[in-house]
């Protein structure tokens, strides 16, 4: 199994127990939480997840720029913990992270397809990067 799988499944047995609580309407971490300005910028096309396990700006004003620096911010911070734990650089870590945010994109948000371009997601799958698992 190669280090990226590994990575891919601690990372989802860590974001289960979250979504389970989500569904339950308990708290999750502040790093799973969307706020309302976080989804209108979501919704509309202003953020999108990139390949690199972090969130791109493709429109929007200075707002839109310093919330997706703050969650960035916390990405960052929260990849490095769990980077850490399990052996792996941060970098590996957060790439094995946009794997699956870009996989959990609805249809009609954006996300950085393997080649570099912002695509809206459809009603299939994302393009994604080979080497993701």
């Amino acid at each position: 199994m190669t280090k990226t799988a590994r990575i891919l499944i601690r990372s989802w047995s860590l974001a289960a127990p979250a979504a389970a609580l989500a569904l339950a309407g308990l708290s999750v971490p502040a790093w799973a939480d969307r706020d309302p300005a976080y989804a209108a910028a979501r919704s509309s096309g202003q953020v999108g997840e990139k390949t690199d396990g972090y969130l791109g700006v493709i429109g929007g004003g200075g707002d839109v720029r310093a919330l997706a620096d703050k969650i960035n911010i916390q990405r960052r911070a929260n990849y490095t913990e769990r980077a850490a734990s399990q052996n792996a650089t941060v970098e590996e870590y957060a790439f094995t992270q946009g794997c699956m945010l870009i996989q959990r994109t609805a249809p009609g948000e954006k996300y950085q397809a393997p080649d570099g371009s912002w695509q809206t997601r459809g009603a299939g799958a994302p393009q994604r990067d080979p080497r993701c698992p």
